[in-house]
């Protein structure tokens, strides 16, 4: 486990006796209506196109005067705020990076060739579970959801955008896939801290994971078999004129792929994912003048000028097809401001929720209106799932369930590999379905697809709390403490 992540372990939650469980929802009942009415009836409109993060902002102030009114001080929420904000500084510079990934591997061609011979080798008929299933092996080899998105991700949405299927089904078969690896990666830091919070260990966490997530990822491929199947593609009669096309604007070449095989390969032999991603730009800015020399003059006065503006702001390349437009332009740094925002904003509310206590009285409230075992487990799946739309954090979804539920599993002799599986099934693979936390946030961001599109198809994400919830409510494979300690 990295420091980072050892930080997040040690993270202290803030209780408060003096705030009842009504007084802890004010904030989320507020923010959750503020919320809905803007995505239902205002989306776009009201407070303009940063409205999401005004509505952040209201839910933290709404929960700083509950605090205030129970006796907690400004220093407190301002130090769990700056806690909160420490935890996002790597995931932001990532953030930025990414966006001037984009850009260099758009103008370097990078993008273009991978679009070029991935229309060649996937057809429509394999292409939705192949993407799972690439996303997956590359995830369990970097132990990152979001390397995997910013890498193969934005390739297979361009791929499949060409062959003419809907993005929204791309995004949730490359998020099902992406989300099995880094759950099952000993390299992800979610896999490390679960374990770390439950008390058990990786390896013994990894394996008892398998008999729920190897049924829900297996149901996942079916489906989007299936989908495969009864999509009316648009790409088939014209991918000899895309590839004709590609040819024709880019100097396409195998040689293009040492840039993302560089950075796979820093990342598999854990180098630190700012260098792996800065590599890639520094080596895309190289590839770009020396194989792309054309596409650079015709952005700008200079190439240096041109790589810049793809690294900093828009960037379009214009081609004869409509389709290769679309695909072929990118926001660069620029475009990641709007994630980034809110993001902060995000961390602002569950600070201040965190300094006033609320969310620790909110799991303890959920704790305490369980008997059975079956409740019990239930309880830890609501509460992860609360505090992923709450705190808007996945490391909170674990941690602060994790310390609370602890005892409480150990009183039903349950061995703690349930409750690091149960924190896995339905804290780190739902963080991605909350368009305010920091994974739904980031990964529409870089595939470009809003989370209300992938909601529905990122079928393992979903699934996955209710295969553990129905595995507890029938006892399939509930181990006992008494037998963990028996094996062990």
């Amino acid at each position: 486990m990295d420091n980072e992540t050892e930080d997040i372990k040690n993270q202290n939650i803030v209780e408060n006796k003096e705030l009842n469980i009504l007084e802890a929802l004010v904030p989320v009942f507020i923010l959750m209506g503020l919320l809905a009415y803007n995505i239902f009836f205002k989306e776009g409109a009201w407070l303009g196109d940063y409205s999401n993060q005004y509505i952040l902002l209201m839910g933290g102030g709404v929960a700083a005067i509950v605090g205030f009114f129970n006796k907690v001080s400004v220093h407190t929420m301002i130090a769990e705020i700056w806690e909160n904000l420490k935890s996002v500084i790597v995931p932001i510079m990532i953030l930025f990076l990414v966006g001037a990934l984009a850009g260099t591997w758009l103008v370097s061609g990078i993008i273009p060739a991978m679009v070029y011979y991935g229309l060649q080798v996937l057809s429509p008929s394999i292409f939705l579970p192949a993407s799972i299933i690439i996303a997956a092996v590359i995830s369990i080899a970097t132990g990152s959801s979001w390397t995997t998105s910013a890498t193969v991700g934005i390739a297979l949405i361009g791929i499949g955008s060409a062959l003419g299927i809907p993005t929204g089904m791309i995004a949730g078969a490359v998020i099902s896939g992406a989300y099995f690896g880094d759950k099952m990666s000993p390299l992800s830091d979610t896999t490390n801290l679960a374990p770390a919070m439950a008390g058990t260990d990786l390896f013994t966490h990894i394996k008892y994971m398998t008999i729920t997530t190897v049924p829900t990822v297996l149901i996942t491929l079916i489906v989007f078999s299936i989908l495969s199947f009864t999509i009316d593609t648009s790409g088939n009669a014209d991918v000899s004129g895309l590839l004709t096309t590609i040819d024709a604007t880019f100097n396409i070449t195998p040689y293009l792929f040492i840039v993302p095989l560089v950075v796979i390969a820093l990342i598999l032999t854990k180098t630190k994912p700012l260098i792996a991603l800065l590599t890639g730009v520094i080596l895309a800015a190289i590839f770009a003048i020396i194989f792309q020399p054309d596409i650079l003059t015709s952005l700008a006065d200079s190439k240096m000028s041109a790589i810049t503006t793809a690294m900093l702001t828009d960037t379009s390349i214009i081609t004869p097809n409509e389709t290769l437009n679309d695909l072929f332009s990118s926001g660069g740094m620029n475009g990641m401001i709007w994630t980034i925002l809110l993001i902060v904003c995000a961390m602002v509310f569950g600070g201040v929720m965190d300094g006033i206590g609320a969310l620790a009285r909110i799991t303890k409230s959920l704790l305490k209106m369980t008997d059975s075992v079956f409740g019990l487990f239930a309880s830890t799946v609501i509460s992860c799932l609360g505090l992923n739309a709450i705190a808007s954090d996945q490391y909170l979804a674990l941690v602060i369930p994790g310390k609370m539920f602890k005892k409480a599993y150990e009183d039903k002799d349950l061995a703690p590999e349930n409750l690091s599986r149960t924190l896995e099934d339905s804290g780190t693979v739902t963080s991605v379905l909350i368009p305010w936390n920091t994974c739904g946030a980031y990964q529409s961001t870089v595939l470009g697809v809003s989370v209300a599109d992938y909601f529905v198809y990122a079928i393992f994400n979903w699934l996955s709390p209710f295969t553990t919830l129905l595995f507890a409510a029938f006892n399939i494979k509930i181990r006992q403490l008494k037998d963990a300690k028996k094996k062990a």
